[in-house]
């Protein structure tokens, strides 16, 4: 272990007398770490960091991505103007990707993902009623922009943040793999199934969407720790507190 300069991160970063307990804490936790079963920490944290990662694609954030020119012509812009928007949907996700990275460490990962779902709500329940009575204009645009910029200030990066912190030294390798397979396994679901819930009802489905979006918010404000100024170690008291 380089010990000496973790130590002077450590000081850069806290201070010296914080730093050489936050370095103690950290050999602790590293100890037998390898040998750390799956639910050692109990199945709350687990579940937690799997759920995650399914209402970050739940919310319908990849249909939006990967359907988008589709979604526009849908709603009766020409071929070219999808395309034109689909660069504007573009330009939101960097601009609000950057917002969550400077307001993170400010706010706290929990209040930006629960704004972050009150945004989504508003977008997609907005879309599902224009296009319930079948309204196409600049409108529809207005609220797609709400979902994207709600997504990527906050259940885009955060999601990723939180799955790296919530998992104890012990456990995180295993937890870590679930959470992405879990991801990957809802990216799937949601994106396979968009074309056929669309041929059914547009409104259903952007529905849908906004029921996810509000259930996120729920799952956030009840279930999910704030990690915010908190090291890995604080969140491994934290879950055996729990168990």
């Amino acid at each position: 272990m380089r010990t000496k300069k973790a130590f002077q991160i450590l000081t850069k970063i806290s201070g010296r007398d914080r730093a050489q307990t936050v370095l103690q804490d950290i050999k602790e936790s590293l100890k037998h770490h390898t040998s750390g079963k799956l639910f050692s920490f109990g199945k709350t944290v687990i579940i937690i960091g799997i759920l995650l990662s399914v209402f970050q694609q739940f919310v319908g954030i990849n249909v939006a991505l990967y359907y988008a020119p589709r979604i526009f012509e849908s709603m009766g812009a020409a071929k070219d103007a999808s395309m034109l928007q689909t660069v504007i949907m573009g330009l939101v996700n960097v601009i609000f990707t950057v917002v969550a990275i400077f307001t993170v460490d400010n706010w706290g990962r929990k209040p930006l993902l629960i704004v972050g779902s009150a945004g989504m709500a508003l977008g997609m329940f907005a879309i599902a009623g224009l296009a319930f009575f079948d309204i196409i204009g600049i409108s529809t645009l207005v609220f797609m922009i709400v979902y994207t910029a709600s997504f990527m200030m906050s259940w885009g990066p955060i999601t990723w943040v939180l799955i790296s912190e919530i998992f104890p030294n012990k456990i995180r390798g295993k937890a870590v793999a679930i959470a992405v397979a879990a991801q990957w396994t809802a990216n799937y679901l949601v994106s396979s199934t968009y074309p056929a819930m669309m041929e059914f009802s547009a409104s259903m489905t952007y529905s849908i969407y906004g029921i996810m979006s509000i259930l996120s918010l729920l799952f956030v404000w009840k279930f999910v720790p704030e990690t915010k100024g908190r090291t890995l170690e604080d969140m491994e008291a934290l879950w055996v507190k729990k168990k």
